[in-house]
């Protein structure tokens, strides 16, 4: 499950729930579309979406326990494919939704973990503790990335502290910060897709060389 709460302008999203590594369910997948949708009828100028997680883990992927805990393949397949078609529109959601958007990643991101993290404008990371972590990930080979890593590789923008309460305190300050601004959502929206689409163009022409 999470929660949704409001500071000011600034919306306060925090996966929770008993499974302590906040595995992506269908429950939770719907739980943060639903928070999603209304941070999106309530936005306006001066709007800040903050991500953040309770406990050790900021999300580890897919609930692959629940989906194969059917006892056919072909159901779990069926499972799998119904929480991976939910979390795309999540991500969806993200990335079109009006407003500035920080993640504060105060413990592990793995698989889509690590994607529901990457799709936010910013990424904050505790320095001490947890890595960004994909199996399926060939360029990365593999690779549990610590903080300082992945600031250098580009993948966070910050890190903080040794403790999980100063990262989200520092996702709060940049809210605040961006929120100031109070800019036009849907131009942000707009400029952020394009942004994404000019990234992903050249990412394929360089493949392509």
């Amino acid at each position: 499950m999470c929660s949704l709460e409001k500071s000011g302008s600034i919306f306060i999203l925090t996966l929770t729930g008993e499974d302590d590594e906040r595995r992506l369910s269908p429950t939770l997948i719907e739980s943060i579309r639903i928070a999603l949708k209304q941070v999106r009828s309530t936005a306006k100028p001066g709007s800040v979406l903050i991500t953040t997680a309770q406990g050790k883990f900021f999300s580890n992927g897919f609930d692959l326990e629940y989906a194969a805990s059917t006892g056919s393949a072909t159901r779990s397949d069926n499972r799998f494919c119904g929480m991976f078609g939910g979390f795309k529109f999540v991500i969806a959601e993200l990335l079109s939704l009006p407003m500035p958007t920080v993640a504060a990643v105060s413990g592990h991101a793995a698989a889509a973990g690590f994607f529901l993290a990457l799709s936010h404008d910013y990424v904050l990371m505790r320095k001490d503790k947890g890595v960004l972590y994909m199996s399926e990930d060939v360029l990365l080979r593999r690779m549990k990335i610590r903080a300082d890593k992945a600031v250098e590789m580009g993948i966070v923008d910050f890190v903080y502290g040794t403790a999980g309460q100063e990262t989200k305190e520092a996702a709060f300050k940049l809210a605040v910060k961006l929120g100031s601004n109070k800019w036009n959502g849907e131009v942000y929206a707009d400029v952020r897709i394009c942004c994404q689409f000019q990234i992903h163009c050249t990412m394929e022409a360089k493949a392509l060389k």
